[in-house]
């Protein structure tokens, strides 16, 4: 059985608002034909298995939609999630899933089919309903049809528009609900990490802003000197913020270089957290300016207030959806979307035409139309 919806096309916009809020509509444009076989039982289903086995952003993209499909069903029905080891931190660390599973082997895919394999009559005991087949790879495969499972689903992954309205449709296409996105996770513990913040001199009437320079390649960097210019000009209209760095030792010189620069208004906690605490301390930050990578997911898929840097990401796959989110990117550019690791001009005109002042211009308006008082708490407890 074929579920055939009609999708989105990256410049619909909803009515009266910005070209790169995040903001999209049903448009007949682009067809998706996503393969499944429906629900068809008139009760919900005892047990559903999620698959997304790669990477950290896509399965941090993949979380909104199955909180919100777990907030839909009874409380009796059972979710599981099965991933890899390398993308587990996360998904055991919030109150979604019954069980989180996970197959190892690194990335060696003979020993990730082998992991697969063993784990097969595990899973096959638990008679699963449902299987949402979030990844679409041979392993994803070979876990669904092993299953037999009455109603699944599996994910389109060439498609022209977000991965997470991707992962939507994909979702809705069971027929157990209408998808959507649930941004508010409740977290196992939510004071996970704060140590690390309290132990780098942060106070809590500090508010927090998070700059995180980690494009993967030289095509996805906007200048660092950008980035001491954007603070500066942050901390001229928000006195009490500070700035944060998180993430894995990747950014460690540009953290460094941040941290010369701004002195004791950054706290540098690069390369000190696990997902999980770094999933924690983003629910405590007002703002995150970011570039393509695993943290923008986790902030804008929290519903943290997010502005994204593109540059030869391809934004209509990538890019953050939303209200709380914005972001900038190459489409409009005759080599944009290139995928290039580095830029055939060398001058990486996709970010270099954009100032720290009007990027700053883009975040604090964000801000204020979010409405969000200094000081206000979020659902774990925590000052944003």
């Amino acid at each position: 059985m074929i579920f055939r919806t009609n999708s989105t096309r990256l410049n619909d916009l909803v009515p009266g608002s910005s070209a790169r809020d995040g903001h999209i509509m049903p448009n007949n444009s682009w067809k998706m034909n996503i393969p499944s076989k429906l629900w068809t039982k008139k009760r919900p289903p005892r047990r559903i298995l999620a698959i997304r086995l790669q990477a950290m952003g896509d399965v941090v993209i993949a979380l909104p939609y199955l909180q919100h499909l777990r907030n839909c069903l009874p409380s009796s029905t059972r979710l599981d999630f099965l991933t890899r080891t390398e993308t587990e931190d996360i998904p055991r660390n919030i109150l979604l899933f019954n069980k989180v599973y996970t197959i190892g082997g690194g990335r060696n895919f003979k020993r990730q089919l082998i992991s697969t394999l063993l784990l097969l009559p595990r899973l096959m005991m638990r008679r699963y309903e449902v299987v949402l087949d979030l990844q679409n790879n041979v392993l994803s495969e070979i876990t669904r049809k092993a299953l037999f499972a009455k109603s699944w689903t599996v994910f389109d992954r060439t498609s022209p528009i977000p991965a997470a309205e991707r992962y939507r449709l994909t979702i809705e296409a069971a027929g157990i609900a209408l998808s959507a996105a649930s941004y508010r996770f409740n977290l196992k513990d939510p004071r996970q990490g704060f140590s690390i913040l309290k132990n780098s001199g942060w106070k809590e009437e500090e508010q927090l802003v998070a700059l995180n320079p980690a494009g993967a390649f030289s095509s996805r960097n906007w200048e660092l000197s950008n980035y001491v210019d954007f603070a500066k000009l942050w901390l001229n209209e928000f006195p009490r913020t500070r700035f944060v760095t998180i993430g894995t030792s990747l950014i460690s010189a540009k953290s460094v270089f941040l941290k010369e620069h701004l002195g004791d208004c950054l706290y540098n906690l690069t390369g000190l957290t696990s997902p999980a605490e770094a999933f924690s301390l983003l629910q405590r930050v007002r703002l995150v300016l970011s570039e393509d990578s695993g943290l923008m997911h986790m902030a804008w898929c929290s519903g943290v207030p997010t502005v994204a840097l593109f540059g030869s990401t391809r934004s209509d796959w990538a890019k953050p959806l939303g209200e709380h989110s914005f972001y900038l990117d190459s489409s409009d550019l005759p080599c944009g979307n290139c995928m290039l690791a580095v830029c055939k001009f060398g001058d990486v005109h996709c970010l270099s035409r954009y100032s720290a002042a009007e990027v700053f211009s883009h975040a604090s308006s964000l801000i204020k139309r979010l409405n969000r008082p200094p000081g206000i708490s979020d659902s774990s407890g925590g000052p944003r």
